[in-house]
C-alpha cells in the first residue's frame, strides 16, 4: 500500500482516553484509513466509505 500522505489527520474514538490499545482512523475523501495506534508506522488499510458504514452499522447494532 502507498504510504499516507502527512496532511491526513489521525484520530481515535474519545472513549479510549489516553490509551494506544485503540484503532486509528483517518477520514479521506476516496476511503477510510485504518490504523493500529500503538504501531503509527505500521501497516495501514483503507475502506470504502461505504465499507466503513455498513461495518459502523454492523459493530453499533
Amino acid at each position: 500500500m502507498r504510504r499516507v500522505p502527512r496532511t491526513v489527520r489521525w484520530g481515535k474514538s474519545s472513549l479510549s482516553g489516553d490509551s494506544s490499545n485503540c484503532v486509528g482512523i483517518a477520514p479521506t475523501a476516496a476511503a477510510v484509513l485504518i490504523r493500529d495506534s500503538k504501531t503509527t508506522s505500521g501497516p495501514q488499510r483503507g475502506l470504502s466509505p461505504t465499507a466503513w458504514a455498513a461495518f459502523l452499522a454492523h459493530v453499533t447494532k
